[in-house]
């Protein structure tokens, strides 16, 4: 049984946040949300809130146990860029690209 959960244009670049889940790839999930409140990085905070919410989902909708579920996959895909610029000398800009990521997380329970 696997259970999904999905956050949508969290405000940090996938490049930044593919260094958070590549530290709780394959992690039960109790033990990854543990390693996640303590990561410093701002990406482990919407890392965090999706597998907690594919753990609740898991819990109340499909009546799975806690103990057994860990993470079988997740990503973090590129989403839609702010293109913003700031003025330089000589009435030239300077882009600044913003980057935006979406978090997949799909928790599967362990036979």
């Amino acid at each position: 049984m696997e259970v999904r959960a999905v956050t949508k244009y969290t405000g940090v670049s996938p490049q930044k946040t593919r260094q958070v889940i590549d530290q709780v790839r394959g992690m039960q999930a109790d033990r990854a949300l543990a390693v996640l409140r303590l990561m410093p990085q701002s990406a482990a905070q919407s890392v965090y809130k999706t597998v907690a919410s594919a753990l609740a989902n898991a819990e109340e909708n499909l009546g799975l146990a806690r103990e057994d579920m860990y993470i079988s996959v997740i990503t973090a895909d590129g989403a839609p860029v702010r293109r913003w610029r700031r003025f330089g000398a000589r009435g030239r800009f300077k882009p600044i690209i913003r980057r935006s990521s979406h978090v997949t997380v799909v928790l599967e329970e362990r036979a």
